[in-house]
């Protein structure tokens, strides 16, 4: 043997050893020193692209996207990022379903790094409040469930689906005109959501072809990536590349979800309906499901596949180290003790599902691993809650510190100051009931499609 094979050899199982011998710490990237792959990080390295932490993420409705905001909000406060959060008159939201504007956003928590609440695209406004380098991000769900999934949420809170006798899904499809009032309160949720979400016209006819791939062609434009919720932990493997994230910061715990008994299976000839309705929708499904499979060929499906079950066995070590050697059992908001826990209800035979923490781990929360694990499933509402209180104490702290001489101004950077969670190396509230808000969105506000493409959608102030 050549002096050089013995010297290969050597290093080898130098290598080997030292993997072996930190075990838990290097048990995950190993797979991922693969000839073709990029390589997961566990920790910052030098000469690494630096994380992006400017994102704008359009937080869609029953589309997985409260995971998306939950995730997003621990990251914010491991990097201490500022969150842009809405005003108290919004709630939970930026005033959805009015076309988003600054005037919405806590003056406490600008100017923003991340900004993840449910909102009526607007890109002008959004650019003006964003840095420049802000990536923008979505997640779309298949027409076919998405739609049964807002029927049966908001069933008693759209008028068109109220309307509806015995609150059928099948008579609502039937004749969908029948039931359906565009401008009514709501009426969003009851035809191409995902559109309006997006800032564009949902009762666009379905013949006008030429402004639906015109919508189509300026959200490809707006946005880096498009996840789709089918293929979550895919889409994730995309958002981590774009974003040049660790593994760490892509971990999750699936939110906001319904009891089997509260989900409804859709008979024969049901799915085509739906998308007959929802067209607009459909078309912007098809064509981002494409999309994302034409990135994921680019990186390669060994790749993928070998991050997604990296990304899947560093998910089940952390509900372990959180919930024990059981994984968590979902419960119903009665049977939650915690109430920072309990996931909001809305009106009707829909059960929406939460976690509760181990008893040993309900009282204190003193250190970080006790915090992320409670981050980890705090709901929507209560979340945002706990971040506001913390960014608008930071920003008083930060008032107070300056000059009596130096003017007021909102320029100055608000940072979170909450501990950074490091994740076990080893190893959705409501999406829009209703706004409370009376305030008007800014002249000149443009509905995102808009930019001569859509006519502005005219919409009821909420009572």
């Amino acid at each position: 043997m050549s002096q050089k094979k013995i010297f290969l050899v050597i290093i080898a199982i130098s290598t080997v050893s030292l993997l072996l011998h930190h075990g838990g710490h290097f048990s995950w990237p190993m797979e991922a020193f693969h000839l073709g792959c990029p390589s997961l990080r566990s920790h910052p390295a030098t000469g690494l692209k630096p994380k992006s932490t400017n994102v704008a993420f359009l937080k869609t409705h029953k589309t997985a996207s409260t995971t998306m905001q939950n995730l997003l909000f621990r990251f914010a406060e491991r990097n201490n990022l500022t969150v842009a959060l809405p005003v108290q008159a919004c709630s939970h939201q930026f005033c959805y379903p009015r076309v988003f504007t600054s005037h919405f956003v806590h003056p406490h928590t600008m100017p923003p790094n991340i900004i993840t609440s449910h909102m009526r695209f607007n890109k002008a406004e959004l650019q003006r409040l964003m840095p420049n380098d802000t990536i923008y991000v979505t997640i779309l769900r298949e027409p076919g469930s998405m739609f049964e999934s807002l029927f049966s949420y908001y069933n008693q809170y759209c008028q068109s689906f109220k309307r509806v006798p015995n609150g059928s899904l099948e008579a609502f499809l039937e004749e969908p005109w029948r039931y359906y009032r565009p401008d009514e309160k709501d009426s969003m949720y009851a035809r191409n959501t995902l559109t309006f979400d997006l800032g564009g016209d949902k009762d666009r006819p379905a013949t006008d072809v030429a402004y639906a791939r015109a919508f189509v062609a300026e959200v490809d434009r707006v946005f880096s990536l498009v996840m789709i919720a089918e293929y979550f932990d895919e889409s994730l493997v995309l958002l981590r590349h774009l974003l040049s994230w660790d593994l760490d910061d892509i971990l999750y715990v699936k939110l906001n979800m319904r009891t089997l008994s509260s989900k409804r299976s859709l008979s024969p000839g049901l799915p085509s309906k739906i998308r007959a309705w929802n067209s607009l929708d459909a078309r912007l499904y098809d064509h981002f499901n494409a999309s994302l499979w034409r990135q994921l060929s680019a990186l390669g499906p060994a790749c993928v596949a070998r991050e997604v079950r990296l990304l899947r066995r560093a998910q089940d070590r952390l509900m372990k180290s959180c919930f024990g050697e059981q994984m968590p059992l979902l419960r119903s908001a009665s049977q939650i003790k915690n109430k920072d826990l309990r996931p909001w209800q809305p009106i009707g035979k829909v059960d929406i599902v939460g976690y509760d923490l181990p008893v040993n781990l309900s009282h204190g929360f003193s250190s970080q691993s006790q915090e992320l694990c409670l981050k980890l499933i705090m709901p929507e509402v209560q979340y945002t809650r706990v971040l506001l209180r913390s960014q608008s104490l930071n920003y008083r702290r930060n008032y107070q510190l300056r000059s009596p001489q130096q003017p007021r101004t909102l320029q100055q950077p608000i940072r979170t100051v909450l501990p950074r969670h490091q994740a076990h190396r080893s190893q959705q509230a409501p999406a829009g009931t209703g706004s409370t808000s009376t305030s008007k969105p800014a002249a000149g506000t443009q509905v995102f499609a808009g930019e001569g493409m859509a006519k502005r959608h005219r919409e009821k102030e909420r009572p």
